[in-house]
């Protein structure tokens, strides 16, 4: 019995130095893995920190795009804005003009024949209110021009600068109404492709596509050679 002691406690000790090992062995196992998932989350990290950052420098970018091209439109709108004024301007010297050769070289028509020197005043301070850009203004003037000259020289024009007034002021039923009475009553005036040009515009601003698209029609054929049938040909080959 006492030689079979020894073997048994050796047995034991083996036993307890292998359960010892393993439990060791399988701590360090253990640390193996945190070690690793630590590098593991703490590389995903680093690549959603870089991604982060690649996303804060691309939206700055794109403000910054998007800065510059609001300066360009805003730029574009200011030209645009000079040349609609420049143009609007060499029309109104050029009409003012036109009727200045017609009552100085033709006798006035007979609804003006009281005084033609007040009716070409009250023309031209109409005018002028729509070159400064006063167009509520100019509109009444223009309104209150026809009413007291339904059939003067200035007549048809003052219709035509009355409808382009309304349209400037978004009044477009009074532009409608301006624009149609030049093609009503004076349609072989020089005004009347460009009242007809401005009725389609009146139209487009009313949003009718169709509407809008028949009057450019109509405007090629009865005045093909004028400018304005010119940009309706243009507009009809963009659409």
């Amino acid at each position: 019995m006492k030689r079979l002691l020894p073997l048994a406690t050796l047995i034991v000790l083996t036993s307890a130095g292998s359960a010892h090992a393993q439990l060791f062995g399988g701590d360090t196992e253990a640390r193996n893995q945190i070690i690793q998932l630590r590098q593991d989350l703490q590389g995903q990290l680093e690549t959603t920190s870089r991604g982060q950052l690649e996303l804060a420098m691309q939206n700055e970018q794109l403000r910054a795009e998007v800065a510059r091209l609001r300066g360009q439109i805003e730029l574009l709108m200011n030209e645009v804005e000079t040349l609609k004024q420049r143009q609007r301007d060499f029309y109104v010297d050029l009409d003012t003009r036109l009727r200045q050769i017609e009552t100085g070289g033709a006798a006035p028509r007979a609804a003006a024949a009281g005084d033609p020197a007040a009716e070409s005043a009250d023309y031209q301070a109409a005018l002028n209110l729509l070159k400064d850009g006063k167009q509520t203004e100019a509109l009444a003037a223009f309104e209150t021009f026809v009413g007291r000259y339904p059939a003067g020289s200035f007549t048809a024009g003052a219709h035509f600068w009355a409808g382009n007034a309304a349209l400037q002021a978004r009044d477009v039923a009074s532009a409608t109404k301006h624009f149609n009475a030049v093609l009503q009553k004076w349609p072989d005036d020089d005004v009347a492709p460009d009242a007809m040009l401005g009725l389609a515009n009146s139209q487009q601003a009313l949003g009718d596509a169709a509407a809008t698209r028949r009057t450019l029609q109509a405007l090629t054929e009865r005045y093909p050679q004028s400018n304005a049938a010119q940009v309706a040909r243009q507009r009809l080959a963009a659409r």
